[in-house]
């Protein structure tokens, strides 16, 4: 993990905490996405389809940024 830190060029601690941020997000994530499945069903094929699509074109959005981004 230090390695990881320093081809960063972070501190560790920053790494590991980053590191423990994100699965907090996704614990919560999770249980949320549970909860409503509970009260509401569990999600058709299409309205995952539709969260894919609209995941994907984020994603899409924020490399084209960061692209842009850099290249300025």
């Amino acid at each position: 993990m230090s390695s990881a830190a320093r081809e960063a060029g972070i501190p560790l601690s920053r790494l590991i905490a980053s590191a423990a941020e994100r699965e907090l997000r996704l614990s919560f994530g999770r249980r949320l996405l549970a909860e409503w499945q509970d009260e509401h069903g569990a999600f058709t094929p299409e309205e995952l389809a539709a969260a894919r699509a609209e995941i994907a074109a984020a994603d899409l959005e924020y490399v084209q940024g960061t692209q842009a981004a850099g290249a300025a």
